[in-house]
């Protein structure tokens, strides 16, 4: 094994991190609950759960449902608001001294316009994650990330408006997910993230009722990690965008699939729950990787794939 330092840095629609893994939204609270447990200041970078314009309550319970290979869950966007954030979470996430991606959804252009001219111009904010997996409320209910026309509406949108970079986070629930990348790229998105949870239902034979409360939930885990890598491969052939990829990663081995597949930066959701200080363990295990096959720089690996 080389006794050589490898460089982890990578760059990330201008944003410079010491490494390339992140957590996932929705998979890491605010990182303060995750602290006693792991030492976020070790990350790339941390992704916000999702902030709404008002605070919302959730789901009605049961809200998660281990599966195999994975798990289910239909949160619903449990969150204090952008007012509760800044006043309760920013603060203490600026502390850890990484940089900070603040994951929102709004249900129409509207609410995310007016979620990114408060947080883009908020002390320690350093870019956004746009969940364009939500329905528009203006549009019955049509899902923004379903939708070319209204992927490339709502990016414009939120991209005139930050004062920070803008990271668009892509559904898989899509016959063609280069199309909304592409889509997303026109509007002027800075980076893309993918993929977000597959819808997924499961049901409890002997109430013959939904193990979910709110019927289907997102599928996340293991299980759909080799669709997300096929997802992240396509989405690097047809766009010029660095990738952040995601999808059931549970080891440095998993996150080098989506760098050698073409993503920048990867995050890592579901093995948080199974494995508090996983995060930290993918990138203890990306630097063994690049001692072990004489990689200088991790950023030599992106792309990287050879397709016979």
């Amino acid at each position: 094994m080389s006794r050589m330092q490898p460089d982890l840095s990578v760059e990330l629609a201008g944003l410079k991190l010491a490494n390339p893994v992140m957590c996932a939204s929705g998979t890491f609270g605010y990182a303060t609950e995750y602290a006693p447990y792991v030492d976020c200041s070790r990350l790339g970078a941390i992704v916000t759960k999702a902030v709404t314009l008002e605070p919302r309550a959730g789901n009605v319970p049961p809200r998660v449902r281990e599966t195999p290979g994975g798990m289910l869950n239909a949160i619903g966007l449990q969150n204090p608001g952008v007012g509760g954030f800044l006043k309760e979470k920013l603060p203490a996430l600026r502390e850890f001294g990484v940089p900070i991606i603040v994951n929102i959804s709004g249900r129409n252009v509207a609410e995310f316009v007016e979620l990114a001219a408060c947080l883009g111009e908020a002390e320690g904010v350093s870019a956004l994650e746009v969940n364009i997996s939500c329905p528009n409320v203006e549009r019955e209910g049509m899902y923004f990330g379903t939708d070319p026309g209204l992927t490339r509406a709502l990016v414009e949108a939120v991209a005139r408006t930050s004062e920070v970079p803008v990271i668009v986070k892509l559904s898989p629930n899509v016959t063609d997910i280069t199309q909304i990348a592409q889509a997303a790229a026109d509007g002027g998105a800075d980076a893309l993230s993918l993929i977000n949870t597959l819808l997924g239902m499961s049901i409890d034979v002997m109430t013959r009722r939904p193990h979910l409360g709110n019927v289907t939930g997102g599928l996340s885990g293991p299980a759909i990690r080799p669709v997300a890598v096929r997802m992240t491969y396509e989405v690097a052939q047809a766009v010029d965008l660095p990738l952040v990829g995601m999808g059931g990663i549970m080891t440095a081995q998993d996150a080098l699939e989506f760098i050698l597949a073409g993503a920048t930066a990867v995050a890592v959701g579901t093995a948080n729950f199974v494995e508090p200080a996983s995060t930290v363990r993918v990138i203890e295990g990306l630097d063994e990787y690049c001692r072990r096959h004489n990689v200088a720089r991790i950023a030599d690996l992106i792309g990287a794939l050879e397709v016979r």
